[in-house]
């Protein structure tokens, strides 16, 4: 990055912006709803973001420990990822099995 250039994370994202992700629905029939959202939120949100999310996910009643056509659940996926341990502490915190 050049010297005169700084990283820019970005504003915070309001409720509103957080809450569009629940929106999200998969392209195929044979996936998970929550699954499907769960992941869109997972890869579109920082870490601070996708904690807000899943208070939002859960009052809406969908399902934190839904499974892929595995058998696996969405934290077990993420904590297979390099540098999840943020989303891996929030997803537990949240109740995520």
């Amino acid at each position: 990055m050049r010297k005169d250039k700084q990283k820019v994370i970005g504003e915070p994202m309001t409720d509103e912006q957080v809450a569009v992700f629940l929106n999200a629905r998969p392209y195929n029939s044979d996936e998970s709803v929550d699954l499907h959202v769960l992941v869109r939120a997972y890869r579109g949100l920082r870490s601070e973001d996708f904690a807000r999310f899943l208070v939002m996910f859960k009052a809406a009643g969908h399902d934190l420990n839904a499974v892929d056509v595995d058998g696996r659940t969405f934290l077990a996926t993420v904590r297979e990822h390099a540098q999840s341990e943020e989303y891996v502490a929030v997803l537990e915190a949240a109740g995520a099995r």
